[in-house]
């Protein structure tokens, strides 16, 4: 994922947590929030209760995966919150239900 698509500062995940309301899915939490850059915006939080933090980037990483591979819209931000069931799921069973949350919240570009 480019680090242009990042959200990082706390002052943006709070502002769109506080404002947006949250789509529960499965072990996923999504904020979504339109925006007018021309670009997405993601921002992905795993908690300590979900591991250690070899556990956590892991996660990290194959949820950036899914993303770098999946083509959105523009336009938005989205914040990803994994819950603790996670870690019982195979990658293909994490990117199956990322990309039902995406299709759900119409973030997918339309020729999939």
């Amino acid at each position: 994922m480019k680090k242009i698509n990042i959200l990082k500062r706390n002052e943006e995940f709070g502002r769109i947590i506080k404002v947006q309301k949250p789509y529960k899915y499965k072990d996923y939490i999504i904020y979504k929030e339109e925006q007018d850059t021309g670009i997405s915006h993601f921002g992905i939080s795993v908690g300590k209760k979900v591991g250690n933090a070899v556990t956590r980037n892991k996660i990290k990483r194959q949820i950036k995966h899914i993303i770098d591979q999946t083509p959105y819209k523009n336009n938005f931000n989205c914040i990803i919150i994994v819950r603790k069931g996670i870690i019982e799921k195979t990658f293909f069973e994490m990117e199956r239900d990322l990309k039902e949350v995406m299709k759900r919240l119409n973030l997918l570009e339309e020729n999939l």
